[in-house]
């Protein structure tokens, strides 16, 4: 962390907001919320996730668009509340995750 915490937060308004250590994660956002940062060590499992849940919706467009069109509702519906606009989402990203687990498998898929 040493060689780029004091880099990412010298950044106007960036600040370290979580830690996540048992997933090799690290995250930043600037106030008010305009931007977010996250670092990752290489072969994390939430890099992996990340990664797997990113290609799945590149090859994948019909879901990608699914995602989309979720994300819009869902700001519409909770606006500023982060959580629950999180929260919204979960169900849809679970069952990515597990169709793209499925695809990963038959492609052969890596990060």
């Amino acid at each position: 962390e040493a060689s780029f915490v004091p880099q990412i937060e010298s950044l106007d308004g960036v600040h370290l907001r979580a830690r996540e250590p048992d997933e090799g994660h690290v995250y930043f956002r600037r106030e008010p919320r305009t931007l977010q940062i996250h670092v990752c060590e290489i072969g994390s499992t939430w890099e992996r996730v990340h990664l797997l849940f990113r290609d799945y919706l590149r090859t994948h467009p019909e879901t990608a668009q699914a995602y989309e069109n979720l994300k819009r509702a869902a700001v519409e519906s909770y606006g500023t509340d982060r959580l629950a606009y999180t929260e919204s989402k979960g169900p849809f990203v679970e069952g990515v995750l597990t169709q793209a687990g499925d695809w990963a498998k038959q492609t052969g898929w890596r990060p």
